[in-house]
């Protein structure tokens, strides 16, 4: 790889727009995103030159809305090269660049583009404005719908217009302005699932100081390749996959879909790849079950490479000696280790996850086949990264040290506290909520507990506000035995529920396969649903989880179940937009079934 040695710094930056455009004149031809054709195949190339030349054209029509400097326009894209020309074009005209999910409820958005007055939406196509239509008496702040394909042909509004038409035959230069480091890029909505979202006001300073400050503990070359999957309205994805590879010179490809994530993967061959945990967990299931169904000798041998793995990473670490097992390795990893690590394209080397806890267990089992994989941390009001590991201090327990600049703490409660030229200036609209997190010493209060070793990693430990506090008084993290359920291959999704009952149960949803097998083992027809509510199923369920509990507490045990095959989902508001459990929501939905659980006490 070649060295680094081509970082924009925020300094010589500015604001994101002079990012942009100080990349665009030291690499004017290098290949800065690739795309699919039409035919699938991989990849067209678009150099920094020519995706300014492109962004231009979105500026003259941006301004040909009549937009003001500090206007918000919002963008309801998959990850595409229009996201991005939607932004850059936006941030050199001193807009404010309002991020939308593509699977958001109607509900959602509407309050988004309500309450921040958004004046332009970007859409996709027909699908979304069918959504759009059955919340349109809210958008009356709109003065234009702009959508890639067509999206009406009969009795349309008339702010609606076709992307094609909307851009005009020719345009000038970008532009990047001159707008002050501290003027806000970005409205950024959380993911609400404690309460209401809240508009999180994001600085070009904000996120240029973190983004440098993620290069400087995580070095990106200029001929790393980002595969871009996790949607751009993630902060964690529009930081490290996007101004990222701006800073540091890289490509970009984004994928067509999350269900050809896998042929992605092989076409594009990514050398960096930025994921939640959730993608860990649907491969490291795949495999597990695959060896559940194959020969014995094909576990043993794969048991002998994770043990064998994990002994390398720690010697590797400075944290274990030597083993003559080591000279099985290359055989090991031949056999095994390579083929399992091409599911990501056989050229990976550096992969980030954040976003949600990575489980133990599965951040052992992909560093045992030789996967860098750091665990990080971070929130949307710290644009995003708190702290990440390292290559050569990489503790998977933990989420790492805090990046260069950022300072923690330990507050009351265990809660982290944060502070840094990241940090947020507030909430959009809501001085209360801001005055709330951010003290009078700009301490923000991340509602996450945590711990923090000699070593200075964190280790985070829960959530202030999801901690169960059983009848007797005893306190539970329930992310923590979530995670630990969800490593069996059976639970697609599980909540821990007992707040101030007198013991904890379970909520769960089957993978389907999974859950015909487990019904033939013990005899039940799967088809039925009253077998749900048989004891039989339930101590079969109790069963698989105890020994993934095995290393918690005796309050800390699951003692009754409720599960079933309906995933929850974004549009019935079980789960936000970033697959997070919405508790509140869960628990009003499955009322009755948890009080069955807790019958007789």
């Amino acid at each position: 790889m070649n060295r680094p040695s081509d970082i924009i710094t925020p300094e010589a930056a500015g604001t994101l727009a002079g990012l942009f455009l100080e990349r665009v004149k030291r690499t004017p031809d290098a290949c800065a995103y690739r795309r699919f054709d039409h035919q699938g195949g991989c990849c067209e190339c678009t150099s920094w030159g020519e995706t300014a030349a492109l962004a231009a054209g979105w500026q003259e029509a941006l301004r040909n809305e009549g937009l003001q400097p500090g206007d918000r326009v919002a963008v309801m894209l998959k990850n595409s090269l229009e996201w991005v020309l939607f932004d850059l074009a936006a941030l050199g005209l001193g807009l404010v660049t309002v991020p939308l999910y593509v699977n958001d409820r109607p509900d959602n958005f509407a309050m988004i583009i309500e309450e921040t007055g958004a004046r332009l939406l970007l859409i996709e196509g027909v699908d979304q404005w069918e959504r759009i239509r059955e919340v349109s008496g809210r958008l009356d702040s709109l003065t234009r719908i702009v959508s890639l394909t067509r999206a009406c042909t009969r009795e349309c509004d008339l702010r609606l217009a076709l992307l094609a038409d909307w851009l005009p035959d020719s345009a000038g230069e970008y532009e990047a302005g001159s707008w002050s480091p501290e003027t806000t890029a970005s409205i950024v909505y959380t993911s609400g699932t404690t309460g209401r979202p809240k508009g999180v006001m994001l600085s070009h300073a904000n996120i240029l100081h973190n983004t440098y400050a993620g290069i400087s503990r995580v070095p990106v070359y200029p001929d790393d390749l980002f595969l871009s999957f996790l949607p751009l309205s993630h902060t964690l994805e529009r930081t490290a996959g996007y101004y990222v590879p701006i800073m540091a010179g890289a490509g970009v490809v984004h994928v067509r879909s999350l269900e050809q994530l896998p042929e992605d993967l092989a076409a594009v061959r990514p050398t960096v790849i930025v994921s939640v945990p959730r993608i860990f967990e649907r491969i490291h299931k795949k495999i597990t079950g695959r060896l559940a169904s194959g020969p014995r000798w094909q576990r043993r041998l794969f048991d002998l490479t994770l043990n064998v793995g994990w002994r390398r990473f720690l010697h590797n670490q400075g944290r274990g000696g030597w083993s003559p097992l080591f000279l099985l390795w290359p055989l090991l990893d031949r056999l095994v280790a390579q083929r399992v690590l091409a599911a990501l394209g056989g050229r990976v080397r550096l992969t980030i996850s954040g976003g949600a806890p990575l489980s133990p267990e599965i951040a052992r089992f992909f560093l045992a086949l030789g996967l860098r994989l750091l665990q990080g941390y971070g929130l949307t009001e710290t644009s995003p990264v708190v702290a990440v590991n390292t290559e050569t201090d990489n503790r998977p327990e933990t989420v790492g040290l805090p990046l260069p600049g950022v300072e923690v703490a330990i507050g009351a409660d265990s809660e982290l506290l944060v502070r840094g030229a990241n940090v947020m200036s507030g909430y959009w609209a809501n001085q209360d909520a801001s005055r709330a997190v951010i003290d009078r010493e700009w301490w923000l209060h991340t509602g996450d507990q945590a711990s923090i070793a000699d070593s200075g990693h964190i280790t985070i430990t829960g959530r202030i506000k999801e901690i169960i506090v059983l009848a007797n008084g005893e306190k539970i993290a329930p992310a923590e035995i979530e995670i630990a359920i969800s490593t069996d291959r059976l639970f697609e999704q599980c909540m821990v529920v007992g707040d101030g009952r007198p013991y904890l149960t379970a909520l769960l949803v089957f993978h389907h396969d999974e859950w015909l097998k487990l019904a033939a083992s013990i005899g039940v027809d799967a088809a039925q649903k009253e077998v749900f509510e048989s004891r039989l199923v339930e101590e079969a369920l109790l069963e698989r989880i105890a020994p993934r509990l095995a290393h918690f507490p005796g309050y800390a045990q699951i003692r009754r179940v409720h599960a079933g095959l309906t995933p929850w989902n974004v549009q019935e508001g079980l789960i936000t937009a970033t697959l997070k459990l919405r508790r509140a929501q869960l628990l009003e939905r499955y009322a009755d079934d948890i009080e069955r659980m807790y019958e007789g006490h």
